[in-house]
């Protein structure tokens, strides 16, 4: 006898699954229809075909839309030996060619305004 009370509740549980299922299957299709019914609109207003979306969908993820990456831009001398361009009056061993970082004594001849006294003569090829 208790074998068939478990049974019975056993099958009306199932039952009740059963019709749980469907009526979740019938609101998921109701939220379906809406949300297609949106991208269908939203396709049409964009002028997009039902090709375009399905082209879309199988190309898998879309790419990000970001900004490229940068490519190294380097001058035309980068990494070469350039003759220095200045040479400090105090000390005739401590040059500078102008770029980068200017050293100290350089910029105290900028300050007093008279950096170029420190250039160095240029041969000039004929």
């Amino acid at each position: 006898m208790a074998r068939t009370t478990v049974a019975n509740q056993l099958a009306a549980i199932r039952k009740q699954r059963e019709l749980l299922d469907k009526k979740e299957q019938a609101l998921k299709s109701k939220s379906h229809d809406k949300v297609l019914a949106s991208i269908v609109a939203m396709a049409k207003d964009a002028g997009l075909t039902a090709d375009d979306i399905a082209k879309a969908l199988s190309a898998g993820k879309p790419a990000k839309a970001g900004k490229a990456p940068k490519a190294n831009k380097k001058g035309a001398l980068a990494g070469k030996k350039v003759a220095p361009k200045y040479r400090n009056p105090a000390n005739l061993e401590q040059t500078w060619t102008g770029r980068g970082v200017s050293p100290t004594w350089v910029q105290a001849l900028k300050s007093a305004g008279t950096l170029d006294s420190a250039l160095i003569a240029q041969a000039v090829a004929a």
